[in-house]
């Protein structure tokens, strides 16, 4: 690196990526801070040694052992050791600045001394138990996930049968799983991958287990429903446990309870159709369950509003997809892999990579805005916008429609709509028409089930049916 090229770097200031020491008896924090770079950028970072906090360039006296020395100490007190690129640049004849360069590191957390270092902007700082600890878990990942771990203390009595039988049928009738249903139980767990040296896996007690939430208190959605669109006050508020499979059904129930509705008939046909599209909201609760984080603490929370339906779960988007990503086609990345193969069999996952490309097929076929995704304290939101008002006319234009009848028809329901009941010299003053044109019109109405003709004679009224 040259001399002005230094200048350069030092002109930008320390941050997320330099960091500046004044001399080599600062070794130790040097050393943690390029714990730090390797542990939290892809990129690594860089320290320079013998430049002042405010960049002031001060050099420092380097002896013929003074690299080695500074090479010996960062190998004996980094883990896994760290082999960071060492070079001087001269700054007078007996002084210089020591600039030490290291990359992201791919073999992370590496320790300082001992403890996890991270960086944050311009400052290092050690890392919280559960960030070393995910670190770790990422690095091990293939042999470590949750999932797949042992589950402590969980025996076969603590498998309901009754669901892993359930799992069994709908897996063959969806997938053709080349497993009888009444396989032993034991026999069966072993074929799924759920049996390791004799014990259950996480990912047997979370889809089989008869109480889940024994072992893993944070497997929980909590439902709310508030009130207008702040959430300042609850209509209601439930907080669900069980399976994975309880819990998403659980769920759905809530949805549907808070949700509007439509149900209307013509002489042949029921018409139904819901405020959301609910494979929208099966998908995005599945995607919540199968990909959340089950190291962290927290509970899934839904959240349901007059405009529109918050699912978050713990664990952000594994990198490198973003939520952009999501959007487009992509890839794959299952932070639970065996679960997410298993969810697979009995269609709860459709095909890798395409969960929430459907959500937004679903959300457009119903005329409603595209799903918002985002990476938020920790975690990961979906947000399902609603049709607020319009799905209310809608029905209402829909209803017209499919009832086939005429303008003047239609200008009676309008009537009936501020008024209980509507007699025939009123629609004859309404529509202008004479007393047989109202009286067939208003009997049509009766016989395809849209009115009730109440009272006998000239008392004769005629009411909306409910």
């Amino acid at each position: 690196m040259s001399k002005e090229e230094i200048l350069s770097l030092i002109a930008q200031g320390e941050g997320q990526h330099l960091e500046f020491k004044e001399s080599v008896a600062e070794l130790d924090r040097v050393i943690q801070t390029l714990t730090a770079f390797a542990n939290t950028n892809s990129d690594g970072g860089c320290v320079l040694i013998g430049v002042g906090d405010k960049g002031k360039v001060k050099g420092v006296i380097i002896g013929k052992e003074t690299i080695k020395q500074i090479a010996d100490k960062i190998s004996a007190h980094t883990d896994p050791v760290l082999y960071p690129k060492i070079e001087v640049v001269k700054e007078s004849q007996d002084k210089g600045i020591i600039v030490i360069t290291i990359d992201g590191s791919p073999n992370k957390p590496h320790l300082a001394f001992g403890r996890a270092y991270k960086r944050v902007s311009s400052t290092t700082t050690q890392m919280t138990r559960d960030e070393y600890e995910r670190l770790l878990l990422e690095r091990h990942k293939d042999k470590f996930q949750f999932d797949c771990q042992l589950c402590e203390g969980a025996t076969l009595e603590d498998i309901d049968e009754k669901k892993l039988r359930w799992f069994l049928r709908k897996a063959k009738a969806e997938r053709n799983l080349d497993i009888d249903p009444a396989t032993p139980i034991k026999e069966a767990l072993e074929r799924l991958k759920f049996l390791k040296e004799e014990r259950l896996t996480n990912a047997a007690i979370l889809l089989f287990g008869n109480d889940p939430q024994r072992f893993f208190l944070q497997v929980r959605i909590r439902c709310a429903r508030f009130k207008g669109i702040k959430g300042l006050d609850f209509i209601d508020m439930k907080v669900m446990d069980g399976t994975i499979p309880d819990l998403r059904e659980k769920a759905m129930k809530f949805i549907m309870n808070h949700i509007k509705h439509a149900v209307f008939f013509d002489a042949n046909r029921r018409y139904d159709r819901w405020e959301y599209p609910l494979r929208a909201l099966e998908e995005v609760l599945t995607n919540s369950l199968a990909h959340r984080d089950y190291l962290s603490n927290a509970e899934i929370q839904l959240s349901v509003y007059d405009d529109r339906i918050e699912v978050w779960n713990p664990g952000e988007l594994p990198k490198p997809l973003t939520p952009q990503d999501l959007k487009k086609k992509h890839k794959s990345i299952p932070r639970n892999k065996l679960l997410a193969d298993k969810l697979f069999l009995i269609k709860y996952i459709e095909q890798w990579g395409r969960g929430t490309n459907r959500v937004m097929e679903e959300m457009e076929a119903n005329n409603l805005p595209e799903p918002e995704f985002q990476n938020l304290s920790g975690g990961f939101e979906v947000t399902l916008i609603g049709p607020g008002i319009s799905f209310e006319q809608e029905i209402e234009k829909q209803k017209l429609h499919v009832l086939e009848i005429n303008e003047r028809q239609r200008q009676a329901m309008e009537y009936l709509k501020e008024n209980e009941a509507i007699s025939r010299r009123t629609y004859m003053e309404l529509n202008k028409v004479s007393n047989k044109t109202a009286f067939l019109e208003l009997k049509n109405m009766v016989e395809k089930n849209i009115l009730i003709k109440e009272g006998r004679g000239r008392s004769v009224t005629y009411r909306l049916k409910r």
